[in-house]
């Protein structure tokens, strides 16, 4: 498996949400089938069956984190000298032609990706447009709904 790159940020909210499941979630659905299993019958106990569905989806989630983690590569923006140029896990504020408005995304790996934070992913249409382009540039970049002209106005590594 190759390394994934992820921003320190990033690393410190993963390691947050790992920590939630194996010490929140995990024990509290032990719980719940532990109370579920005092019921009796196990074969036609739907909180059991339920509880023990859970269990599985979580402690499959938590493999997946832990084997994320291992194979990730952390590169810190802010020990990268600024020189307008976009890179990963750069915070950049593009002009958006289209609506007439600002808007600001933050390129970071895959598994902390929230396009609704602002945080886009590297492997994004978008992501890949603007990668390499310097503060000034006019982009075009090609999405499934059509292409979108940005300028980039503003690059930081905050």
């Amino acid at each position: 498996m190759s390394k994934s790159a992820i921003t320190k940020e990033g690393e410190v909210a993963i390691k947050e949400r790992l920590a939630k499941l194996k010490f929140d979630e995990r024990p509290r659905i032990s719980e719940a089938i532990a109370e579920a299993r005092a019921h009796g019958d196990l074969k036609e106990n739907a909180e059991y069956h339920a509880a023990k569905e859970l269990q599985g989806l979580v402690e499959a989630k938590i493999q997946e984190i832990e084997t994320s983690l291992a194979n990730a590569q952390v590169i810190d923006v802010k020990t990268i000298p600024e020189t307008g140029r976009v890179i990963f896990g750069a915070t950049i504020k593009l002009f958006d032609f289209e609506n007439n408005k600002s808007v600001t995304y933050k390129l970071v790996g895959n598994l902390e990706s929230d396009p609704e934070k602002g945080l886009i992913s590297i492997d994004t249409p978008i992501a890949k447009g603007l990668l390499g382009k310097y503060v000034g540039d006019e982009v075009t970049i090609s999405t499934p709904s059509g292409p979108i002209v940005y300028e980039v106005e503003k690059v930081s590594h905050i």
